[in-house]
């Protein structure tokens, strides 16, 4: 072995061989995202898959080709992760099959062209860059710009960034600090190093190997949260009704709703809990389209009384569509209208009214709703609502932490995610939450059409849940929370996601210009 020559593992020697690694490594990214059958997440199966992505790109490759490897990577994790879109393109949109596998095939490739830019840049500047540490930030900062590239631009589609693994690795105690963009980041950063590690020191690899089995020890350990010195209680526990109509997508819009509206005014009116939650449109139409009689009997009955209920309905104000919450108590209602639409399914983008045209998605063009609405306050408690894909976007659920006297002491989540079945997708979007109260410090109630419907606590733990596609109500107590915000919340509630765009475009720039600084001096 060389001094300062990458070690060549002959598996790697051709194009074929690094592609096939490569693969592997995708498959086990996007299997880390949630197991089938279990739906668990994997930190140390990510960082591996990582690891190997990593390592290939440290072979001897050219700038085109780790850009390839890069887009192919991306493409093969994306597909296996959000293969479930298929079914509701296809079984409930109404898409030839072919058609809908080749749709999730194409909105997977596009999204990965971020990691195939990443790849080639970090490959172009790799040369220029001496010192391990140097290229390791590097890389980190590339991951990070492609995850946040994909989870931003063109509305942001975040689901399956690589933070969301680590859920319950030792990893995820950096989300209160960094959020789920930065756990991705220090991830990708370990990966590297043991990339290069193995790569450059032959002499050494059993003891880089057993450093590689330290970090997966330690990502793989069950996380123990600590209570949080900051987290404040508020008052006394709040008893929550969550209702799971398991109400089939398929007929969730035809003449067969009227026994799902029947069962969901009895579980309304007849529960004793301070807080009722239905999922996100249970109530599948406007208030003044519903039977004579229907909403004005729910108004009564919760003005009433010293109980509250959160609803889901398309709310119809001046001719336009509303995705909302609406909240029924002896005060003032309440109104929580969806601000992050999800394109095709709740807006109509430019240009492209001619395929939502070829599907049957009723209701699929929404109003936006203002990213920092007020509280519903329920029983000393201030809740803060948000439907299905906004708990995805964490810096956007920060915002409401900007005032702390006025800021969340609970989060709600309504969703309907039976366009997907009884897939993985109803266990990532559980870990998804559950992230989200880790980031926030705050507990998170989730009422859901087929699951998951579940009370998680403001350390990540899901204290009660309904098993999926069952008709049920999950009733328990939640502790709300108060004190001081998190770091995360502090800084994404001032700057959204600008720290990390800095520190990634900041890291990149300064590559860029060694590179360039050093061919300058070859030219020379």
């Amino acid at each position: 072995m060389v001094p300062g020559v990458p070690f060549q593992h002959g598996t790697l020697s051709s194009a074929r061989g690094r592609a096939c690694l490569v693969a592997v490594a995708a498959v086990a990214h996007a299997l880390a995202m949630g197991w089938p059958g279990s739906g668990a997440v994997s930190g140390w199966l990510q960082w591996l898959a990582l690891t190997g992505l990593a390592w290939v790109l440290c072979q001897q490759t050219s700038v085109r080709q780790a850009a390839a490897l890069g887009a192919f990577f991306g493409t093969l994790s994306l597909t296996g992760s959000t293969w479930w879109l298929f079914i509701s393109l296809n079984t409930y949109g109404g898409l030839p099959a072919a058609l809908a596998a080749v749709c999730v095939l194409l909105l997977s490739a596009a999204l990965s062209l971020y990691l195939a830019l990443a790849c080639g840049f970090w490959r172009a500047c790799r040369p220029a860059l001496t010192s391990v540490f140097s290229r390791v930030i590097l890389f980190a900062a590339c991951w990070g710009f492609a995850e946040l590239a994909r989870g931003v631009f063109l509305t942001g589609f975040p689901w399956a960034a690589a933070g969301y693994a680590h859920v319950d690795g030792g990893l995820v105690a950096l989300a209160p600090w960094l959020g789920v963009y930065g756990m991705g980041m220090v991830s990708a950063a370990l990966a590297m190093a043991c990339a290069l590690a193995l790569t450059h020191a032959q002499a050494h690899r059993p003891w880089v190997v057993a450093g590689a089995v330290c970090v997966m020890a330690w990502m793989a350990w069950p996380y123990v949260p600590a209570q949080r010195a900051q987290a404040v209680p508020v008052q006394r526990p709040l008893r929550v009704a969550l209702l799971q109509g398991n109400v089939p997508q398929d007929q969730k819009f035809t003449v067969q709703r009227g026994s799902a509206l029947k069962w969901y005014e009895a579980q309304l009116t007849q529960s004793g809990a301070d807080l009722v939650v239905t999922p996100e449109t249970a109530l599948p139409m406007a208030t003044q389209h519903l039977p004579e009689g229907y909403w004005l009997g729910l108004v009564s009955h919760f003005s009433a009384n010293s109980r509250a209920a959160l609803i889901g309905v398309p709310h119809l104000e001046e001719g336009q569509y509303h995705n909302s919450a609406l909240g029924l108590h002896a005060g003032a209602p309440y109104r929580y209208d969806k601000s992050h639409l999800v394109p095709f399914g709740e807006f109509v983008p430019p240009m492209f009214r001619w395929f939502t045209q070829m599907m049957n998605i009723p209701l699929g063009d929404f109003g936006r709703g203002t990213p920092t609405p007020p509280t519903f306050d329920v029983v000393g408690q201030r809740l803060a609502p948000n439907i299905c894909y906004e708990d995805l976007f964490g810096e956007e659920l920060a915002l409401r932490f900007r005032d702390p006297l006025q800021s969340p002491t609970l989060l709600v989540n309504m969703s309907n995610l039976a366009w997907f079945g009884n897939t993985v997708a109803l266990d990532q979007h559980l870990a998804i939450s559950r992230l989200r109260t880790l980031e926030l410090a705050r507990p998170m109630i989730r009422a859901t059409n087929t699951g998951t419907t579940a009370i998680i606590d403001h350390r990540g733990q899901v204290t009660h849940r309904l098993a999926p596609e069952t008709r049920g109500v999950l009733e328990g107590e939640v502790m709300g929370q108060a004190g001081p915000p998190t770091f995360f919340a502090w800084w994404a509630s001032r700057w959204g996601l600008g720290p990390l765009w800095g520190f990634c475009l900041g890291i990149m720039a300064m590559a860029l210009g060694t590179r360039w600084r050093k061919s300058l001096k070859a030219g020379h």
